[in-house]
């Protein structure tokens, strides 16, 4: 499961996981487990490099497993050889969300994420819209694209049906 930030990878998900009858894993969470640090703390004390060498090693671990869903960090697909390691290993989502959508909750989320941590909502939009263009070549080499705005019983379904077909 792949897309920008907020986009509804973990949440999604974690739906069509139960629905498969699939694990979930959480790269993030995976990395965190691994580095016994938060993203936040690896982002502050070692930065993005760090972080982003401690995703792949957390990545490649996963294709280790059988039977799961993977929910990646947004910029999981867009750095190192990742994406076409998760094409090889596996079949690839993206969940696309246009940005002001992503902006809005971005500023509106529970928690910041390191990468947009004190912007205004103004400002987000531009970030994510920029960002969003920057990663896009990379989110297009998934297996399968389906919207993740007003994600539903029937979009799931839909969802469910792309990824057995695709198996």
């Amino acid at each position: 499961m792949i897309g920008y930030m907020a986009v509804g990878k973990t949440t999604i998900g974690t739906q069509i996981a139960r629905a498969l009858g699939l694990e979930f894993v959480d790269l993030d969470e995976l990395v965190e487990n691994n580095t016994r640090k938060s993203i936040p703390e690896i982002f502050e004390s070692e930065g993005e490099a760090s972080f982003r060498g401690a995703e792949k090693k957390a990545l490649h671990q996963t294709f280790e497993l059988d039977n799961v869903l993977v929910s990646t960090g947004g910029g999981t697909p867009c750095f190192y050889d990742n994406m076409m390691q998760m094409n090889v290993h596996g079949i690839t989502v993206y969940l696309i969300m246009d940005p002001t959508s992503i902006a809005y909750r971005l500023k509106h989320a529970k928690t910041q994420r390191p990468l947009v941590k004190g912007k205004s909502l103004e400002e987000l939009k531009g970030f994510v819209k920029t960002h969003l263009q920057e990663r896009s070549n990379y989110y297009e080499e998934a297996s399968i694209h389906i919207s993740s705005l007003g994600f539903n019983a029937k979009k799931l379904e839909q969802l469910k049906r792309l990824i057995n077909q695709a198996k």
